[in-house]
Formats: structure tokens, sequence, C-alpha cells
């Protein structure tokens, strides 16, 4: 188990499904000190020597206690495909004063009942994920990431109407409502978006701004 010095500045990540097994590796390969808590003795030894792993009961109070939950600043309870589970081991943690609760949702329902009990930030990977592969297939996005609350950041072709123009010329805030942030072109990496940047047809370019609105934009032919 990890020392205090380390949970001090690490994340727990409980449930280890796909989603709380790549949360954790990805932190890992941040330089985060990452301890991940799971019940299944199998899913303990399948990633025995990639993790640090206590294998506990996270819906029991106590045992989260025991194994210093109190102690880590963030928390990210990955458990989705029991309700009644991923509840309670919010609740547990709320209890404890973690933070910062990050919490698995599979559905708006779920989302809504984690967020009274207490959970700081609730997350729907499945949802996100098919919104994301919904709007790369059906049009010319390239990239797409929703922040929150609709407001979005696209990588993306540029229109017509702006090849060969500068930002200032082309008017794309004034026209759209969307904000050009970044532009790619071939062989170069991208640059931060001044009004005097000019776009060619070859380009690749970051918008920012509401999904609806980008997605109006990136209709444009």
């Amino acid at each position: 188990m990890p020392d205090k010095k380390q949970k001090d500045a690490g994340v727990l990540v409980i449930g280890l499904g796909r989603f709380g097994t790549a949360l954790a590796e990805t932190l890992e390969r941040l330089g985060q000190d990452v301890l991940g808590v799971e019940r299944s003795p199998d899913l303990i030894a399948q990633f025995s020597g990639q993790l640090a792993l206590v294998e506990a009961d996270a819906t029991n109070p106590t045992a989260l206690e025991q194994l210093g939950a109190r102690d880590f600043p963030v928390a990210v309870v990955g458990v989705g495909t029991s309700l009644e589970a991923s509840v309670l081991i919010t609740g547990n943690l709320v209890d404890l004063g973690t933070p910062q609760i990050w919490a698995k949702a599979v559905s708006k329902e779920h989302g809504r009942i984690l967020q009274r009990i207490g959970a700081h930030h609730v997350v729907f990977p499945e949802a996100d994920a098919g919104n994301r592969v919904a709007h790369l297939v059906s049009g010319k996005l390239l990239d797409y990431i929703e922040v929150e609350d609709g407001f979005t950041i696209v990588k993306m072709r540029p229109p017509q109407e702006t090849q060969g123009f500068t930002i200032a010329e082309s008017k794309v805030r004034e026209k759209y409502g969307v904000t050009i942030i970044g532009v790619k072109s071939p062989g170069v990496e991208f640059v931060y978006a001044e009004p005097e940047t000019r776009i060619s047809a070859n380009d690749m370019i970051v918008v920012s701004g509401h999904a609806e609105l980008l997605e109006r934009f990136a209709a444009r032919p």
C-alpha cells in the first residue's frame, strides 16, 4: 500500500472494470500515484504488478477507512454495473470528507442520485463516447470534445468561405458564434489563432463554442 506521503498526492480509483482500469493506467502514465480498490479476486490477480491494489469491498465504510481512503484528496468511483454499490461507495466517500469525488454514471437518473448524495463530478463515459463518435462519423469533424454544458472544442477542415482569408477577414465569430482558437498547416505544429492568421484549404482548425453552433459551422461547404 502507498505510504502517507504518496496518498496525500494520490488518486483512489474504486472499481477496476474497463473504465477504472483505463483511468488508473492513464493517471499513472501522467505521474500520479494511484491506488486501485477492487473486491474481485480475479481482477486483483489480473492487474497485480501493474497497479498498486487493495482487495476490499468499498461499500463497507470500515473497509474504506482501514485502507486509508480518508487520506486521498481525489477519489473516482468507477463502479457502474451495480447502482446500489455505486451509491453506497459514493456516500461512504462523502462521509469520509473526500475533497473531490468523481463518480461514473450509466444513466441520467443514476447521475442525479450521485449528485444529490454529494458527488462533486459525475461522468457518463458510455454516453460521452457515443456522442463523440456520432459527431465524428456524421460530418467533417476530425475530433470532438464536449467540455461542459454544451461547450465544445472540435478539430475540423476549414469551410471554403474561410480558405485564403485571415481569421479577421472571415468573421467566423460574428457570423456563426464560434471561435477559431488554433490552426495546423501540413508539416507544422499547431499555432494559436490570431486575427491575422491566414487559413488555407489544407489546414486543420480547432474551433470552440456551443455544440449546436459548431455543428452548423461544420456543415458549411
